[in-house]
Parts: structure tokens; C-alpha cells; sequence
């Protein structure tokens, strides 16, 4: 952050602190799960609406997100998330039951998805595109770090305090982001905003909930359970229509004109496959390594852990990586990397610890420069008015990856996870993982080089 202004670092904080939480709240509730059953004496089964009511509504909130941000001022949208946030962080913790826990956890998702799209625009408004490329040794922060330490930091909080910690953690980084938004953070409304698109909100709240909910629960119940796929088959239907209404719609809240920009459209499909990629195997190779091969969870986590470290140091050689190579070449070659460590993964979980997570460390370098890349050049050609749009389009699609990754590595999974220790099917939803990696990898060949003179000029225009 030495080169940057006082200005822009506050906005790299601020961005990072926020994220941190909501990436971190994702994974850390996983190991609590058990706990938070057997104090309020329900079944495992129900303790996970924890996850799904936050999921869910997080989603849900994100295609509003970016309009309310232009029209009503991104700084004070984001002080009321993170109110939201924070505050409901507390009622999850005082929770006397699990249904009020299910209710604040809800509440919490509402605030948790107007970070990335608000944050993001703030973010990207604030660099122009020749300093994007910087950013990448603090964006991977939230991206890399708290969702690896998340079990870390809830197993110990678990055992040593409480279950009520994993939201409690949240107060101090809550509060400390709002005050730092509240001094140094610049209002920012955009003032050619249209009205509020009420059909594409009508349509959208509905068509992603009942969509992610049977993904999600899919895994869990089967498909041809009729309370998934007929939730699944509304869902999509809503969104079908949603479709051909925001393109005709001259101030849609989902903005699907932004793919006619080649980058944009390349990138958000990288982005999204390789967020089905990455957390898929974030799902299937834990439960693989302690069901299966009986790794005790802690040890677990230490074996995953290095993923984290290598998109860190990924994070560090990007702006080198990107001059030396350009975006094309990087791309490639980084995707084809996170390709051949995924199946490596897969062929070889049996191994050595210390070379699994040797493995491990490879994704966060490989995979860690595609992530990086396709975020930073998402945005190269889009100007400062279409910013919130162009960010709320691209957090559906990476969230909605997210979720498709899991629900179907977890689908090939079956109910093999239940007291089976045959690892082939495991190895199957890894292969599975690598997969979406290689739809990476074929898109990328799309991409042409932008000219950067062209890139100034357009985001000067904004």
C-alpha cells in the first residue's frame, strides 16, 4: 500500500475488512454445526438452515444491491450493511433457540450481500485500470485467507469459549470498518440512475432464492425429491423470464447488456466456473480426507491451509506475472496449472501429507493468478456509471458458481459421505472440480489483449 494514497488506502481497508467477514462467516459456522444441534437438541439435519437461510437471502440481496448503492449513495448503503451485519452478528450469538438463530441468520445474509457489489464499485471506481493490477496483493485477502482460516478460527472458538464466538468475532471488525467508512470513505451516487426496476426485483428475489435453496438442498434430499426439483424448475422458469425482461427493460436492475463488452463477458464466465471449481473442492476433500481416510479435522485444515498461502504469494507476483506474460497468456497457462494439480489431487489423495499440501499450495498459486486476473480484468473497459452494475453482475455469477460447484460435486457424491469409506467416488467429484477448471481454460482462448490507450480513454469517459 506504499504507493498508494492515504485516500486509497482507506478504501483497500475498508474493502478488505468487509469482505474478510462475509467470506469468513461462510465457512467458520461449518464446525459448529454439531454443537449448536446438541444445545438446542435438534437434529444435524436441521442445524443446516444456518447455512441455507444465510446463503440464500445473501443472494438474494445482490442483484438490488448495485442500484441502491448508485441511488442512495454507496458510503451509506454500505454503513447500513454492515449495521445489519453486525448487528444481527450479536442476535445470532444470543440466540435462544434454533429458529431465532435460523431468523438472524437471514438477517445477517441481507447485510453480508451488499458488500461485494457496493465495496467492489467503490474499489474499482477508486483505481483506475493501470493500478488494478496492485490491488491484487490485498484483494486475495478476503478471497484466500478467511475462508482457510474460517474452520481454524471456529474449531478453537468451539472447544475453547463457545459457539457464540463465531458471531461475536465479527463485532470488532464490524465496528472498526464502520468508523473508518464514516471518516475517510467518499459518497458516491450516480446521478444518470433510472428507477427502480420493480418486474426484474419481482422476478429475481424469488427465481435466485428458490433456485440456490434447491441446489443447495439437492445434495441433501435428492433430486428427485419433489421439494427440490420443483423449486428448481420455478426458480429457473423466473429467471428465464427475468432474462427477457431485463433486455428489454431500459434501466434493468441486472444490466445483461454489460456482456456485449468482450472482457467483461470472458472474465465473468472464468470467474464463475472457477468459483465452482475452487469451492467444490473445498467441499469434497475434507469430508474425503476425514471420512474416508480418517484425518481428524484439525489436521485437515492444515492440509488445506496452504491453498491460502500460495494465493497469497500469488497475489504478490501478480503484477510482475501480468506485465511479463499479459492477461491471454497468463490465464492459460495459470488455468492449465490449477488443471493438472486438481487431477494430480484426485489420482493421489492417498499420499503424504506434506505433498498434499505441497499440491495444495500449487492450487493457491495457479488458481490464485486466474482468479485474480479474470477479477481485475472484468472491469478494464467499464466505465465509472455502469461500475455497480458491472459489479452486481459479476458477484451473482461468482456466488452462483460458488453454489453450482458444491451442489454438484455433491450430488456425485450421493450419500457416500455417510459411513462409506470407498474414496472412488470422492475421486470422481474431484475429477469433477478440475472439469469446471478446464471450461476455464477453453474460455480463456476467447480473450483478446485490450489496448490499453483504448482502456483510459473509456474509463476516463465514465
Amino acid at each position: 500500500m506504499k504507493s498508494f494514497s492515504f485516500y486509497k488506502k482507506m478504501i483497500i481497508t475498508v474493502y478488505v475488512m468487509s469482505m474478510f467477514m462475509v467470506a469468513m462467516d461462510a465457512t467458520i459456522i461449518n464446525v459448529a454445526l454439531s454443537t449448536i444441534g446438541d444445545e438446542f437438541g435438534v437434529p444435524a439435519s436441521a442445524t443446516s438452515a444456518v447455512n441455507i437461510g444465510y446463503l440464500v437471502s445473501l443472494a438474494m440481496m445482490l442483484p438490488v444491491a448495485g442500484w441502491m448503492g448508485d441511488r442512495f449513495g454507496s458510503k451509506r448503503i454500505l454503513m447500513i450493511a454492515l449495521v445489519i451485519f453486525t448487528g444481527s452478528s450479536i442476535l445470532c450469538g444470543i440466540a435462544e433457540s434454533q429458529a431465532l438463530l435460523n431468523l438472524f441468520r437471514v438477517l445477517q445474509g441481507i447485510g453480508a450481500g451488499f458488500f461485494a457489489p457496493v465495496g467492489m464499485a467503490i474499489l474499482f471506481r477508486t483505481f483506475p485500470p493501470e493500478e488494478r493490477p496492485r490491488l491484487s496483493r490485498f484483494l486475495v485477502i478476503p478471497i484466500a485467507v478467511a475462508p482457510a482460516i474460517g474452520p481454524v478460527v471456529g474449531g478453537y472458538l468451539v472447544e475453547e469459549l463457545s459457539w457464540r464466538w463465531i458471531f461475536y468475532i465479527n463485532v470488532p471488525i464490524g465496528l472498526i470498518a464502520f468508523i473508518l467508512i464514516g471518516l475517510y470513505v467518499r459518497e458516491y451516487k450516480e446521478p444518470s440512475i433510472g428507477r427502480f426496476d420493480v418486474k426484474g426485483f419481482v422476478l429475481s428475489l424469488p427465481g435466485l432464492g428458490m433456485l440456490i435453496y434447491a441446489l443447495i438442498q439437492a445434495p441433501v434430499m435428492g433430486w428427485s425429491q419433489p421439494q427440490v426439483y420443483v423449486m428448481a424448475l420455478i426458480g429457473l422458469g423466473l429467471l428465464f423470464v427475468l432474462i427477457k425482461v431485463e433486455l428489454t427493460d431500459k434501466a434493468p436492475m441486472l444490466n445483461l447488456r454489460l456482456f456485449e463488452d468482450s472482457s467483461f463477458r470472458i472474465m465473468s464466465i472464468i470467474g464463475m466456473f472457477s468459483a465452482a471449481g475452487l469451492f467444490g473442492m473445498l467441499y469434497v476433500f475434507p469430508l474425503m480426507y476425514q471420512n474416508v481416510l480418517g484425518i481428524s479435522a484439525f489436521q485437515t485444515g492444515l492440509t488445506t491451509f496452504p491453498e491460502a498461502l500460495g494465493l497469497m504469494v500469488a497475489s504478490q507476483l501478480m503484477p510482475w506475472s501480468m506485465k511479463k506474460l499479459g492477461v491471454r497468456r497468463l490465464m492459460q497457462l495459470s488455468l492449465l496449472g490449477s488443471i493438472v494439480v486438481f487431477s494430480l489431487i484426485a489420482l493421489f489423495v492417498e499420499a503424504n501429507q506434506w505433498v498434499i499440501r505441497g499440491l495444495m499450495f500449487g492450487i493457491g498459486i495457479f488458481l490464485g493468478h486466474a482468479v485474480t486476473a479474470a477479477q481485475i480484468t472484468a472491469f478494464q473497459s467499464i466505465s465509472k456509471p455502469l461500475m455497480s452494475q458491472a459489479t452486481t453482475l459479476h458477484n451473482v455469477q461468482k456466488r452462483f458458481g460458488g453454489v453450482i460447484g458444491v451442489a454438484i460435486l455433491a450430488s456425485v457424491l450421493g450419500f457416500q459421505q455417510t459411513g462409506d469409506t470407498n474414496l472412488v467416488p470422492y475421486q470422481i467429484a474431484l475429477g469433477g472440480a478440475a472439469f469446471f477448471l478446464v471450461i476455464c481454460y477453453l474460455t480463456s482462448f476467447s480473450y483478446k489483449e485490450v489496448n490499453k490507450d483504448r482502456v483510459k480513454t473509456h474509463a476516463a469517459s465514465g
